[in-house]
């Protein structure tokens, strides 16, 4: 990690927990991310950091090592019974790869965030925060596009990173029409991604952190064999 070892780095206060109950949170984050992020975020990516908009940063709490980054090998990732009932239930949908923000998206996200998400640090949805949390002056994103027939209903916003000879994407953030919660939605965007990344061959699709005692967290450790960064190495789950 010679490449990361120059990097200027600084820690947040801690602030209340987003995900955990009466826990505190701090963040080491990446310092000059418009300066550095570009060439080095794949490699960050590899040791558990991620981005919100242009920052990058990484989970440092006091006193809680919960959050666990995920990430998949693509090549190895095998559809369980429940994955393919799913499958069969959404194979009316159809899924396309997008390069830039659709005028279709804000409204969407603003759905999903002021009715699926009511109690959360988003609400209630802006433009303005619709665009500094998704957006990114320096990295590459794709967006994935589900569709029922002509109508929008998911997007999956996804970065693709490099590394040496390694490739990977990142499931950033998926907002979905509120209307198809019934078809779980949120975990099919992530089958079309792995689908996605196998066909393209991707190596690693990352689902962000893993918290084991937070509920909406928990569909993460559904898609298997996966690995987890824990005490500084990936560590293999089936």
């Amino acid at each position: 990690m010679s490449q990361t070892s120059e990097l200027k780095v600084g820690l947040t206060a801690t602030f209340p927990c987003s995900y955990l109950a009466e826990k505190e949170e701090q963040l080491i984050m990446l310092l000059d991310p418009e300066d550095n992020a570009k060439q080095h975020y794949s490699a960050l990516m590899a040791i558990g950091f991620r981005r919100s908009g242009e920052q990058v940063y990484r989970p440092h709490c006091p006193a809680c090592n919960q959050c666990e980054s995920l990430r998949i090998a693509s090549q190895e990732f095998k559809l369980s019974k429940s994955q393919k009932r799913l499958l069969n239930k959404n194979k009316h949908f159809t899924t396309r790869i997008a390069r830039t923000i659709s005028v279709d998206y804000y409204p969407l996200y603003e759905r999903y965030i002021n009715q699926v998400h009511r109690d959360g640090v988003m609400y209630p949805a802006t433009k303005t925060q619709f665009d500094s949390f998704v957006a990114c002056t320096w990295g590459e994103i794709l967006f994935v596009e589900v569709y029922d027939q002509d109508k929008l209903i998911s997007v999956g916003v996804t970065d693709a990173l490099n590394y040496g000879a390694t490739s990977a994407w990142s499931a950033f953030y998926c907002f979905y029409d509120p209307d198809y919660a019934h078809t779980s939605l949120g975990k099919y965007t992530v089958l079309q991604q792995l689908a996605l990344t196998k066909q393209h061959s991707i190596d690693f699709l990352y689902l962000g952190y893993y918290i084991q005692n937070c509920q909406k967290m928990n569909y993460k450790n559904q898609f298997n064999p996966h690995q987890r960064f824990i005490n500084q190495q990936w560590k293999d789950f089936d």
